[in-house]
Order: structure tokens, then C-alpha cells, then sequence
């Protein structure tokens, strides 16, 4: 299936992409998480280094066993701290 990943802040930073579209096998967004981690160093990297990473699909906040289907727009943010 097809879907729209974006990418924010130390995330988007990390990877040098704000968003793209990506063909998934995935069914969950955790499970989309592994198939990012697997396209090398530089995902790896961002995703396991990013403490408390946030994501959400169509632009609603949710866990990562959320599930994930064709056409949606899944994305990905580090926690943010303001003062």
C-alpha cells in the first residue's frame, strides 16, 4: 500500500526529507517504524537515537500499534518542550 510519511524537527533534521511516499507492507505503525529502520544507517540512527518519538496517522495523535491502511498520512516527532 501506498502512504505519506512526514517527518519533523531533529527527525526530519536527521533523515534530510520533511515527507515522502512510501510503499508499505506494514499494518501498523510500529510495524511501519521496522520497515523504515531496515532502509539503513541514517533511519536507524533517528529512530532508535529519538527518545519518547511520537507519531500519528491522518493527523491524530496515537500509539504505534495503531493500525495503518492505503492512502494514509502517517507521521513522525520527537517530544517537544517549550519555556
Amino acid at each position: 500500500m501506498k502512504i505519506t510519511i512526514k517527518y519533523f524537527a531533529s527527525l526530519r533534521e536527521a533523515l534530510g526529507v520533511s515527507e515522502e511516499e512510501f510503499v508499505s507492507q506494514a499494518g501498523t505503525v510500529k510495524e511501519l517504524m521496522h520497515e523504515l529502520v531496515l532502509r539503513g544507517e541514517s533511519y536507524r540512527t533517528a529512530f532508535t537515537s529519538i527518545k519518547g518519538l511520537r507519531c500519528s496517522v491522518n493527523q491524530e495523535l496515537c500509539e504505534p500499534i495503531h493500525l495503518i491502511a492505503e492512502g494514509d498520512e502517517v507521521a513522525f516527532f520527537p517530544p517537544v518542550t517549550g519555556g
